[in-house]
């Protein structure tokens, strides 16, 4: 964030974060974002100096160095592609789904899709609000991306919603009761025995 040439604070670099790459990557706390700042300036990728503002109050401001925008250069053209970690709440909850309703499963998913379709429509907003400005055209990019990326995650969860349905019929046709799971009432529905 700090090669885009601003002097930024640490609240600054969070609010960055959290509009830009807290999308599809991570969304560092205040606490991490200083934390690293102060290895970043003892490492001399960064360099701070203290300003004023009005009223008297002063705060910390950040400019990266010539080693950092290098050492940065060198990461992104050198380091391993990696796969992406997906950490999905959702799905750690269907898995589970045999300890859960059906309709309370859908209800779930819903609720996924409405967070995603808000998430969807801020990270576009986030890219249109650049005002075509050169030194944002990447940061641009990986936001409509990332809006992209939410509608397709949005078409798997509507395709979740028949998913269900037939995974508790399935269910329903075992011996649930056998692995002391919930007893299948139905094909739409179970209940706790």
């Amino acid at each position: 964030m700090l090669t885009f040439g601003e002097e930024l604070s640490g609240s600054d670099l969070k609010s960055w974060a959290d509009w830009s790459i807290g999308f599809y990557y991570w969304s560092p706390s205040v606490s991490q974002v200083y934390t690293e700042l102060k290895k970043l300036e003892t490492l001399g990728f960064v360099s701070s100096r203290e300003v004023s503002e009005s009223g008297g109050r002063r705060r910390r401001v950040f400019t990266i160095t010539e080693s950092g925008i290098e050492a940065l250069r060198s990461w992104s053209r050198r380091s391993e592609i990696e796969t992406p970690v997906l950490k999905h709440g959702v799905m750690l909850r269907l898995w589970v789904g045999h300890l859960n309703d059906p309709d309370q499963l859908k209800s779930i998913v819903l609720d996924h899709i409405d967070n995603l379709e808000a998430k969807k429509l801020k990270a576009i907003e986030h890219a249109d609000n650049s005002e075509n400005e050169p030194a944002w055209a990447f940061t641009e990019m990986s936001l409509r991306w990332i809006g992209r990326h939410f509608q397709m995650e949005i078409d798997l969860a509507a395709q979740l919603l028949d998913d269900i349905d037939e995974a508790a019929a399935r269910f329903a046709q075992g011996d649930a009761n056998a692995l002391g799971l919930p007893q299948p009432v139905n094909a739409g529905s179970w209940k706790l025995i």
